[in-house]
């Protein structure tokens, strides 16, 4: 088994090591020489994962090989695109996304620009509860492969599986996918809670909510709802809501700390996927006709400049309704 991975940030980095302690022939695809270069001589990324050395089993390159048979997209959402129009994927490889996003404009989940830009292999999913600072570390954690090629989804439950990293399979793309993509607008707003010091009853309160019209959204989608009850869903929602690995929440903490959207992305190089997130969700959720209170709140204060005190009071004051609703 040739395995690539695009992409040599956290998460790739992470699932590079992982892979690499398993035997398997792993390329881990780095865009800038710079960084290739040095990963190749201290085997780790400190400014990323200081605590993870990549095995000599990792092959760092800078032109993806052409024989793979199974390629990993560890990507920020809005280079997916391109990377596959740049990189195209060997025919007949499982291609399985472990990127968190919708994308903006088109409002194509990962799977879906994968299946346009290639589409000449499986398609699958990995995702969960699965923060790279400590999977790179080999902390328990367990995570769900998704596809609707059965046989595609055991292949990666096989192949990643280890007694520190649980993998379940499941048929629902479009469930897993909008899961790991929608839990981040939500992390930002919990991130908001702590900020404004809400207290843990506020933030329980948003936590809840949040996973109600996630799954809103991902059933009139076609999705499971079952689905957002699980790993992907629930799962990931609750330790991106709470993890000091998050940084979502971190981003949406600074923002109730009156900090403003702009100069926090230009203090670091860790990207928060809910931003883009955000702003595909509300999309989505207009052209679904679904109502997504909190998501709407969270692009509100992202990107019109609502003040998130005004946007907390504008929740609470909401009509009264059932729990259901």
């Amino acid at each position: 088994m040739r395995i690539c991975i695009l992409g040599a940030g956290a998460w790739g980095l992470a699932l590079a090591r992982l892979l690499g302690l398993k035997g398997y022939r792993v390329s881990l695809w780095c865009r800038r020489p710079q960084v290739a270069a040095s990963l190749r001589e201290i085997r780790q990324r400190p400014e990323l994962l200081p605590d993870v050395v990549l095995p000599e089993t990792v092959a760092v390159v800078t032109e993806p090989p052409d024989d793979a048979d199974m390629v990993v997209l560890a990507v920020p959402s809005h280079a997916m695109r391109p990377v596959l129009e740049m990189y195209p994927i060997p025919s007949g490889a499982i291609q399985v996304s472990v990127t968190k996003g919708i994308e903006n404009g088109s409002l194509r989940r990962m799977s879906e620009i994968i299946a346009e830009t290639s589409g000449k292999g499986p398609i699958a999913v990995l995702s969960g509860p699965s923060h790279a600072e400590e999977v790179g570390r080999g902390l328990p954690a367990s995570v769900v492969a998704a596809s609707r090629d059965k046989a595609a989804a055991a292949r990666v439950q096989e192949i990643f599986m280890t007694d520190r990293f649980r993998v379940y399979t499941s048929n629902d793309l479009v469930g897993v996918e909008l899961g790991g993509a929608l839990k981040n607008v939500i992390a930002i707003a919990a991130g908001v809670c702590d900020g404004l010091g809400l207290g843990d009853n506020a933030k329980a309160a948003l936590i809840t909510r949040g996973l109600a019209e996630m799954a809103r959204l991902g059933v009139s989608m076609g999705a499971d709802p079952l689905t957002f009850a699980g790993l992907s869903g629930l799962g990931d929602l609750v330790v991106t809501c709470a993890s000091r690995h998050s940084r979502n929440r971190a981003l949406g903490e600074r923002i109730g700390h009156g900090e403003m959207l702009a100069a926090i992305q230009e203090k670091t190089q860790k990207i928060a996927e809910g931003v883009r997130t955000a702003q595909s969700a509300c999309d989505l959720a207009n052209r679904q006709g679904i109502e997504m209170p909190i998501t709407e709140r969270v692009c509100a204060v992202l990107f019109h400049g609502e003040d998130p005190r005004r946007a907390i009071a504008a929740l609470m004051q909401r009509d009264a309704k059932p729990e259901r609703n």
